[in-house]
């Protein structure tokens, strides 16, 4: 029952940061609260960060930088500068765009985790770019998120501040996109530009190109590209997600994304293997609950119902 004298951030704060409430009703909270936004939200979602969760906390990162508000920017600095929580709080500054973010980041440019140090090499580039001229008269998002960075199709690829500058070039065709996907010597952020590109086009052809990015030496790469197939929900990259799931020395957060890109693509051989590794107890926790967390979205594509939070209101986003 909705407790006397609550409102929606109170109960979404219930249903978030209490570790009795299943993860998937978790999630249900905070994406709620990403929808909603404004000081409250930063708030509630902020006092999430203890370190029980890794899976939790990377969403949290991500929901803020979503939000793409600098008040969350202090927040975010602090969850940086704890190695116990995800490097996806660098991503997250670099999502909202503020050049007071820049001083935290250039700090960790050479942090002996390749995760950070790439995370935060590519949110400066974003952040970067972002302020550019260029940056300011980019197109916008085909897709409803802030990517880490702008793809490259249709506008031309710029110089990051850690590698060469790539030759300008519009309306770059697959085989192009797929070479610049995959050289490992320009920098992530270029990278990414082709990567988005090639999500943009969407096709068997582009799925099959970003497929080989699984292999990339970069752990972080890896996991943007799982991340862009639970984008796509394209069945065409359900074997290789499967794939990368079963990889028993993939990186936990490769595993994460590739499980909730399967539940989000929901095509009938996404389900066995989600409710195997969602049971099983020699693999990594951060993978066993993504893989709950995917069946849980696996249920929703299929139903197409959403299941609301229990009591929670009509409110409008006012804080």
């Amino acid at each position: 029952m909705t407790m006397a004298g609550e409102d929606v951030y109170d109960q979404l704060d219930r249903q978030l940061n209490s570790h009795e409430v299943p993860l998937a009703q978790r999630f249900r909270a905070l994406f709620t609260l990403k929808s909603l936004g404004g000081d409250r939200a930063i708030e509630v979602i902020g006092k999430g960060f203890d370190g029980e969760s890794a899976l939790l906390g990377h969403e949290l990162a991500y929901c803020l930088g979503q939000l793409k508000d600098p008040k969350a920017l202090p927040i975010l600095t602090k969850v940086l500068e704890d190695d116990k929580e995800h490097p996806m709080a660098a991503e997250a500054m670099g999502a909202i765009g503020s050049e007071d973010a820049l001083p935290a980041l250039r700090k960790y440019l050479k942090h002996e985790n390749p995760a950070i140090r790439e995370t935060c090499e590519i949110a400066v580039d974003k952040i970067v770019f972002d302020n550019s001229e260029e940056g300011k008269k980019a197109e916008p998002n085909q897709y409803p998120c802030i990517d880490p960075a702008p793809a490259a199709s249709h506008s031309p690829l710029v110089a990051s501040a850690h590698s060469a500058a790539l030759s300008p070039a519009t309306d770059l065709s697959i085989p192009e996109l797929e070479r610049i996907l995959l050289d490992t010597k320009l920098s992530l952020f270029e990278r990414y530009r082709a990567m988005f590109a090639l999500r943009n086009i969407g096709d068997r052809e582009a799925v099959l190109a970003l497929a080989k990015g699984f292999e990339d030496e970069s752990a972080l790469f890896r996991h943007e590209i799982a991340f862009v197939f639970g984008q796509l929900s394209s069945p065409d990259s359900v074997p290789s997600l499967i794939d990368v799931l079963r990889r028993p020395h993939e990186e936990d957060m490769v595993r994460h994304e590739a499980a909730e890109a399967l539940g989000g693509i929901a095509t009938d051989e996404c389900l066995p293997i989600l409710k195997e590794f969602a049971q099983r107890q020699d693999v990594p926790r951060v993978v066993r609950e993504s893989c709950v967390v995917a069946l849980d979205m696996y249920e929703y594509e299929r139903s197409n119902e959403f299941v609301p939070l229990p009591t929670l209101p009509t409110a409008t986003a006012s804080a």
